[in-house]
């Protein structure tokens, strides 16, 4: 009998002087983490919010059994998982109309009280974050290490806020109506439940719409565990186009916080600039890391595995290098091992039972129909001139046999992308990193700031002087020297030069005085069509 083949990503090396590799073991879905698994613990935590294979929306303080369930899938092996139950326009707007009855009573709870309900929630969060972060992994794909500190950013962060509220809210008053909030599906936790929680610390209703694309079991418990404690969530699930009347114009909103890319934002940014409205519009921007007048390889080589973190699907990855062409070679020597040593696959694959999750750089993206998107841009980058430096391959993979892959997509490097391509002038969103090549400093700066403002960027360069100099001259809201920038956490401000970011600035009290009223007259900090604060 023939033996059997290994199944596909699970190769191991061959041992030096061994003539032909080992047979690599087959993974298996570790007991007990399932789909299955995770959505009857769903059904035993919150029945009010999950009923036989559905989710509910919560308006009004009440889960509600309306919508229209559509179809989805996780993008870890393409197995059906809760879809949202889509509202129709007239549903959405009687939802935010409930928002406005609940922001006026809760508006006028004393403020220990809140932080009281907010406090029990963390606490509610905390008891089971093992199961939240479950249903990270399934339905957006994120690895195990990664889909738990989403889960410990958003209750760390807010339990920051709670602790120092008072001293944030002297002087200031909640907003006229509630915060309607519209974000990705890359970070439900510790960017969507982070805000909704402080929104509502800061004395206002908040209202959630479920992303398109995935987050909705997660969503669902997190809203149900602070619904418990008497926080005024409302929860929806919908079409942008169909539901943006409702919770982007609607009078009664108070404040529109969006997290999202560049189109999108742009017309929620002419809706609320036309309306006068409060807002918070986070977009994407392409983030980069210049090398110039660089020695530190070693470093470059420990930072890159992480920022491959999560397949490159956040806002603050780093998808552009722009190299200086004299340390091109050394560069290549420090980046490719790296890159050929990422570990992706399956989230939830072991060899034994009794095995520790995988820690894995990266799962996969949200969807197939992203991975061809990217395959598409990738070949039509080559066919018009771009050099491919690194391909990775599926056989790298660690997936169990037989699975559906076609979420996954291996990294991918090439070397001065085509002025045509997507690739060139924006952001990704997975794991293709581009090499652009420059001789002057003019060039570094033109090519670092590509995509008319960013979010971080990084210039790695030996001498502090030029650094000093260089870079406040890059468009991005913060830049490292040498060392990747983030989002943030707790005191960290946070905001978005150029087209990358309209509204006000939030990260640290910012995030509160965002969402609160403060003298008259009061500019925020932000990038507004009227002015542009720095803090």
């Amino acid at each position: 009998m023939a033996p059997t083949p290994p199944p596909q990503g699970s190769s191991t090396p061959t041992p030096q002087g061994s003539a032909t590799p080992s047979p690599s073991p087959t993974l298996i879905l570790k007991p007990g983490n399932a789909w299955a698994d995770a959505w009857q613990r769903c059904l035993t935590v919150a029945p009010e919010a999950f009923r036989d294979d559905t989710v509910l929306n919560l308006w009004a303080g009440t889960w509600q059994a309306d919508g229209r369930a559509v179809p989805a899938t996780s993008p870890v092996d393409g197995s059906p998982v809760a879809g949202p139950p889509r509202l129709d326009a007239a549903t959405a707007h009687r939802a935010v109309r409930a928002s406005l009855d609940q922001h006026r009573a809760w508006r006028h709870i004393p403020l220990p009280e809140r932080r009281a309900r907010v406090s029990a929630t963390l606490d509610a969060l905390t008891e089971h974050r093992e199961l939240l972060a479950l249903l990270l992994v399934w339905e957006i794909g994120k690895p195990w290490r990664l889909a738990r500190a989403d889960v410990d950013r958003a209750i760390d962060g807010v339990r920051w806020y709670v602790d120092g509220i008072d001293t944030m809210l002297e002087g200031r008053t909640p907003l006229p109506g509630p915060v309607s909030n519209i974000a990705s599906w890359n970070y439900p936790m510790s960017v969507l439940v982070h805000a909704l929680l402080v929104q509502a610390l800061a004395g206002n209703a908040v209202i959630a719409k479920t992303p398109t694309d995935g987050g909705l079991a997660c969503l669902t418990l997190a809203s149900a565990l602070a619904a418990r404690e008497g926080v005024p969530v409302t929860l929806v699930s919908g079409s942008g186009g169909e539901l943006s009347e409702a919770l982007v114009r609607a009078p009664e909103i108070g404040c529109v916080s969006f997290v999202g890319g560049r189109d999108t934002g742009a017309r929620i940014a002419t809706a609320v600039a036309d309306l006068g409205k409060r807002h918070i519009l986070e977009q994407e921007g392409l983030n980069t890391w210049g090398i110039w007048h660089h020695s530190d390889w070693p470093a470059l080589t420990a930072v890159i595995p992480k920022l491959f973190d999560y397949g490159k699907q956040r806002c603050t990855a780093y998808p552009r290098f722009v190299v200086e062409r004299s340390r091109f070679a050394d560069f290549l020597a420090a980046y490719l091992p790296p890159v050929r040593a990422l570990r992706f696959g399956h989230p939830l694959a072991v060899e034994s039972p009794a095995d520790d999750l995988p820690d894995l750089d990266f799962g996969p993206l949200i969807n197939a129909a992203k991975v061809k998107e990217l395959d598409d841009q990738v070949a039509e980058a080559v066919d018009r001139g771009a050099i491919p430096l690194h391909r990775g391959s599926l056989a790298d993979g660690r997936f169990l046999p037989g699975q559906d892959t076609s979420a996954y997509l291996p990294p991918v490097t090439l070397l001065n992308p085509p002025p045509s391509s997507p690739l060139h002038h924006a952001e990704p969103f997975g794991p293709v990193d581009t090499i652009v090549l420059v001789d002057t400093e003019a060039e570094l700066l033109a090519a670092m700031n590509a995509s008319n403002g960013a979010l971080v960027a990084t210039l790695a360069t030996d001498d502090p002087e030029t650094y000093a100099r260089l870079a406040p001259q890059i468009r991005a809201f913060k830049t490292g020297h040498g060392t990747p920038r983030s989002r943030g956490d707790r005191d960290e401000l946070f905001g978005g030069f150029g087209a990358s970011w309209r509204g006000a600035f939030v990260g640290g009290e910012l995030l509160v005085k965002a969402v609160t009223e403060g003298p008259d007259g009061e500019r925020l900090p932000g990038n507004f069509p009227d002015h542009h604060l720095m803090p």
